[in-house]
């Protein structure tokens, strides 16, 4: 049996060691990880699912992890990585994972999910690169494979310019609890929003 649930501390060290099997070892060269650093996931967005058996103790079977960006100026999640071991690929372990992530995404009242993926899989999921065109990510990465996925109609209309992570963002502002200030408002995604500090 598969069970779908969060992340727990108990788990990090399988999920490092099942991101070395399924992403290689160059998985923290990627540009995907240049955003990822330095920052916790979403909240409620670490999940893992476990493998279950009758007899034995569980294991991981996949894990999926979703971060605060912009997308240039909108606030959104970049999803990744998505992993499944080896030998619960097929299952549907990725598949679930997704519809999890994107169903918990939705329910907390984010706009937009982004990833870099293989638009092949990733569009049944609802992904495509529609969204995209004026977007780009930092490093070496193919066109094609940016992909969005809208969880409220229009969120990322407009978007363009570089997809950064939130402290790379602030300008004119601090960030704390996942909030960013500007002159022209705040982008508000946490809890505290403090003044810049000189």
């Amino acid at each position: 049996m598969i069970c779908i649930g969060d992340e727990t501390p108990f788990d990090v060290a399988a999920r490092e060691a099942l991101l070395d099997v399924a992403m290689g070892p160059d998985r923290k060269l990627k540009s995907s990880e240049r955003l990822r650093e330095g920052q916790d996931p979403a909240e409620g967005l670490a999940l893992v699912a476990r493998h279950i058996p009758v007899n034995g103790p569980a294991r991981l079977a996949g894990t999926v992890r979703l971060w605060h960006v912009l997308a240039g100026d909108v606030p959104a999640l970049l999803l990744g990585p998505l992993a499944v071991a080896p030998e619960r690929q097929g299952d549907g372990v990725g598949g679930a994972l997704m519809r999890v992530a994107i169903a918990r995404a939705r329910a907390a009242g984010h706009g937009a999910i982004l990833l870099v993926g293989d638009p092949e899989y990733y569009v049944r999921f609802g992904f495509s690169a529609a969204a995209t065109a004026g977007l780009a990510m930092p490093g070496a990465y193919e066109q094609r494979r940016l992909l969005a996925l809208e969880l409220a109609p229009g969120a990322l209309a407009g978007a363009a310019g570089m997809i950064a992570a939130p402290l790379a963002a602030v300008e004119d502002g601090v960030l704390e609890d996942g909030v960013v200030a500007r002159e022209s408002g705040a982008l508000r995604w946490g809890a505290n929003l403090l003044p810049h500090a000189a």
